[in-house]
């Protein structure tokens, strides 16, 4: 039934509305989106089997949740996702500032008007989309941002005395009555202001300035944590954490194909980049690979983690790096390249820690290793591996690669030449195409390219030939040419 055309307290009653506490909304709708077979978290990729069924089960339990994990684990999202299991609408005590429900005022301004117009006590309509409530947790947050404060200019205009509770100002945690309320990275919060949130948690009691005032708020708290967080800057305190029903674990996608999803969905690329270039499969794993192996590099922080947000920019910064070939060179489409990668280090360097290991290396330096090392990673996948020690007089599936390079000046590939030069420089190492031909034979015509380039730089990595960043390009030679050259 459509209540929402109702404008009064005593036509909700006589339409024989019914209310819910915010836990319970969330609950009896998750059973029926469950009973229907809805997906309740849309857009959260490699939590069906984890996370999500962890946080139903804090739903259906009514716990307040506290979401713990490393940066880029979706932690917020899933907390604004919890939205779409509220009731589409509720209704409000028409003027009330903490949205009071007309069955149950608990403000002194709703419990009077109620007193005074009993069944006329004008109604107005909650959206759900109204009913969420964030804030980021930074040292400088106050009780009274959460709790509330006395208001002098609020008790000169309305000329009450500071002992009237008329002149509190409410803050966040009361304004958000009846509605989800998340505060994020939970331990940058100073101990005493936590210490503010345990009567509101379990008793429903709130104190400001000497008021001791009893709102039973109805409020669904989520919290979001990262374990480094306890160490480096704060904790939550021991009491807190009692309060809360659930402490859900949140974790890095577990595989390539997840991440690929993850990044496909949040990359926003232009409709005019996904029409005029070309991504090759093999090119997004790589991309993908990159995070993977920096959460395992000694020169990264492991504890601060590697955000999935790092893939997502790296793939615009990917798309950007071709979309600007193709525009310098006057062309209408292209097709992304290895050397492509090159681009997307700026978003690499920005996202993550780096050990002490690491600064002495250098940010740049990391990120090359980090793309160089995801296409070693992958190189085994497709190819023979190549082994270190090689038998004299025995045959090997790159001899021919190699001994094409040993007989001519190597090849350049600049960052900024065009599909068809680029095509045929690398058209011209012809033993790369037999390779492709003899181990990936389903390879798609417009892949055949970057799987070339990708061969090259397997050799490359396992120090077949010899590759060079050159300062608009890289250049691919042999190995003696490569010895002669470093030590001239």
């Amino acid at each position: 039934m459509n209540y929402t055309t109702i404008k009064t307290f005593g036509e909700l009653k006589s339409a024989g509305y019914m209310p819910k506490g915010i836990k319970e909304e969330l609950r009896k709708n998750l059973i029926e989106k469950i009973r229907s077979g809805e997906t309740v978290f849309e857009g959260v990729h490699g939590y069906e089997d984890t996370v999500i069924p962890e946080l139903e089960r804090a739903i259906l339990s009514k716990h307040n949740i506290n979401f713990l994990g490393l940066r880029g684990q979706a932690k917020t999202r899933l907390a604004r996702l919890m939205v779409n299991l509220l009731d589409e609408y509720v209704p409000t005590v028409e003027g009330s500032e903490i949205n009071d429900d007309p069955y149950k005022p608990i403000s002194r301004y709703a419990v009077e008007l109620m007193k005074e117009k009993g069944d006329s006590t004008p109604i107005s309509w909650l959206h759900r989309s109204e009913r969420f409530s964030e804030k980021l947790a930074t040292p400088d947050v106050t009780v009274a941002d959460l709790i509330g404060d006395v208001d002098p200019i609020k008790a000169a205009n309305l000329r009450l005395s500071y002992a009237d509770d008329r002149v509190i100002h409410f803050g966040m945690i009361p304004r958000a009555n009846r509605s989800i309320f998340v505060i994020n990275e939970l331990p940058d919060l100073q101990a005493r202001i936590q210490v503010a949130l345990f009567n509101i948690l379990q008793e429903g009691d709130i104190q400001i300035r000497g008021f001791k005032l009893r709102l039973p708020l109805d409020l669904q708290f989520v919290f979001t944590a990262n374990p480094e967080d306890y160490t480096n800057r704060g904790s939550i305190v021991t009491p807190l954490k009692d309060r809360i029903g659930s402490q859900i674990l949140t974790h890095y996608p577990a595989t390539v194909t997840v991440a690929k999803a993850i990044t496909e969905q949040e990359a926003g690329l232009e409709a005019v980049q996904k029409e005029q270039i070309y991504v090759p499969e093999l090119a997004r794993d790589i991309l993908e690979q990159i995070s993977f192996e920096a959460r395992n590099s000694e020169y990264i922080d492991v504890k601060s983690g590697v955000s999935a947000r790092m893939g997502i920019t790296a793939f615009q910064n990917l798309l950007s790096t071709a979309e600007l070939r193709m525009l310098r060179n006057g062309d209408t489409a292209t097709a992304v390249r290895l050397s492509d990668f090159m681009g997307i280090v700026p978003a690499i360097t920005g996202k993550v820690e780096l050990v002490y290991e690491g600064e002495q290396e250098g940010a740049a330096a990391v990120a090359i290793q980090l793309i160089e090392s995801a296409v070693k990673t992958l190189f085994p996948t497709l190819f023979p591996k190549i082994e270190k020690l090689e038998k004299e007089n025995e045959q090997y599936p790159y001899d021919e690669i190699v001994r094409w390079f040993l007989n001519s000046d190597g090849i350049q590939l600049p960052d900024e030449l065009n599909d068809v030069d680029y095509q045929h420089t690398l058209e011209q190492v012809d033993p790369i195409v037999r390779v492709i031909q003899k181990y990936q034979p389903d390879t798609k015509k417009e892949d055949v390219y970057f799987l070339s380039e990708f061969v090259l730089w397997g050799l490359t990595l396992n120090n077949k030939l010899s590759k060079y960043r050159l300062d608009n390009g890289l250049e691919f030679q042999d190995n003696f040419q490569g010895y002669l050259r470093s030590n001239i």
